[in-house]
């Protein structure tokens, strides 16, 4: 087929294309060929997502055009485009592509691998041949191994316990297996030696384990105590597991962020409890009771704000005092609320202020010498004249030297109020005093539902 003509034919829209991708599909193999010169064509002004879909839709005739596409192309987007062809081409059976999982070229293997995950269950009569991927030398084969394990799910769990107890297939597998394990079952759906290795290594970990700082995305209550049972007994949690701080860490930043459809009580299961901290224990999430208060409510904004003044003042009757801060790494929203002796005496939320011009609260002490988020600067018009704003370090230099001249003062987080009132976790280290050990402990929904999936560092 002429090039010119066919990329003629192809040039155009997404719908004012069609008919003639519809003809192509229609002549199968004998138009693989040149509609894939079109695709790795860089300089084609076919969009490649056209001449992807007819190759798409051709199916199994250009799979293995593709797969040789792929592994030769000398660059990355060529690279890109016709993997992406390979892992979506439309075959009855995904088994069409079991022979592309032995290629040479692990671009091509990791493709093929797309191919079984996209088709989850109708993958699953392919697990054995699938196994030996998971200890894939190349790092991206092997995760596209795992995430196609956890696509096919439940499935795939007897194979995979079947890998644990038996003699290594090969290098790296058995590991690989207690990745994918994790990822598909809750701790409960490892083996009983999976499990006492995990407990054992925690223990080991455990004696020797130095604090670091953690990344904080999501709120956290802190009380001034070492009585951790009181604690679990105020947030109605249960079942505690003796983890690391890595763990714990870990496990608060995936449950809060989850939002696997499949598992809706992945986010509501858990929570962290840190060990004693410099004499306070910080209560990573909420109970379920209350996070579900938040997520059903009309307004999220202002039942988040109820639930958190509610549980300060409760925490600060039993406890003395308590605190809670959210933090986002994703925007500038930051928050705290600070109890003494069941009443809220500083209650804080950085958008909460801007939308109202000021947030009209009592300053607490810990907020002296900063500026508050919603609060101006303070930088003089001009400041950044002649600045090439696309110099990011002479914008920071610039600002660095403003503020120093005007004497601006810094503007506070959550983290610098917690490390002047309690403890800033974002700031642990080996100056921190640590007694005890934190749990993953679980909550309503979590002794109802088990613990969300997942393979956590330890």
């Amino acid at each position: 087929m002429n090039k010119g003509l066919l990329t003629t034919s192809l040039s155009g829209s997404w719908e004012y294309t069609r008919p003639a991708r519809d003809s192509l599909v229609e002549q199968g193999v004998a138009v693989v060929g040149a509609v894939l010169d079109v695709l790795c064509d860089e300089q084609s002004p076919v969009e490649w997502k056209v001449s992807a879909d007819v190759l798409c839709r051709i199916g199994e005739p250009a799979l293995l055009p593709l797969a040789h596409a792929a592994a030769a192309a000398d660059s990355p987007e060529i690279a890109r485009r016709a993997g992406w062809a390979l892992g979506r081409l439309k075959v009855d059976d995904p088994g069409a592509f079991e022979p592309l999982l032995n290629h040479v070229h692990p671009r091509v293997r990791s493709n093929a691998l797309h191919a079984f995950q996209v088709r989850d269950e109708a993958a699953a009569k392919y697990v054995d041949r699938l196994i030996p991927l998971l200890g894939d030398p190349e790092p991206e084969v092997h995760q596209r191994a795992v995430r196609t394990f956890q696509a096919i799910g439940t499935a795939a769990v007897p194979a995979l316990q079947r890998v644990r107890r038996l003699p290594a297939p090969g290098p790296r597998v058995r590991a690989g297996a207690l990745e994918a394990l994790a990822a598909i079952a809750v701790p409960d759906g490892l083996g009983l030696r999976d499990q006492d290795a995990w407990r054992r290594l925690t223990r080991i970990k455990l004696l020797s384990e130095v604090p670091e700082g953690m990344h904080l995305c999501g709120s956290w209550y802190a009380v001034p105590t070492h009585d951790q049972g009181a604690v679990l007994e105020e947030f109605d949690l249960g079942s505690p597991q003796p983890v690391t701080l890595r763990t714990g860490a870990a496990a608060w930043n995936r449950d809060h962020h989850s939002r696997d459809r499949n598992r809706p009580h992945a986010s509501c299961s858990r929570v962290f409890v840190s060990p004693a901290l410099d004499g306070w224990t910080l209560v990573f999430g909420h109970s379920s009771q209350d996070t579900h208060r938040i997520e059903d409510a009309d307004d999220r904004v202002e039942a988040l704000s109820l639930v958190v003044s509610q549980r300060c003042t409760e925490l600060s009757r039993r406890f003395g005092s308590a605190q809670w801060y959210g933090m986002s790494c994703g925007d500038d929203w930051t928050a705290w609320c600070i109890a003494e002796g069941g009443q809220i005496v500083r209650h804080y939320d950085a958008y909460d202020a801007e939308e109202e011009d000021g947030d009209g609260g009592p300053v607490h002490p810990a907020e002296d010498g900063y500026l508050l988020p919603h609060q101006d600067g303070g930088f003089p018009g001009g400041t950044f004249d002649g600045v090439n704003p696309m110099d990011s370090e002479a914008i920071a230099a610039r600002y660095r030297q403003v503020k120093e001249d005007l004497q601006i003062p810094d503007t506070c987080c959550a983290g610098d109020i917690a490390a002047r009132v309690s403890v800033d976790p974002g700031s642990l280290g080996a100056h921190t005093s640590t007694s005890g050990h934190g749990v993953l402990a679980l909550t309503a929904c979590g002794r109802e539902h088990g613990h969300p999936a997942g393979a956590l560092p330890v």
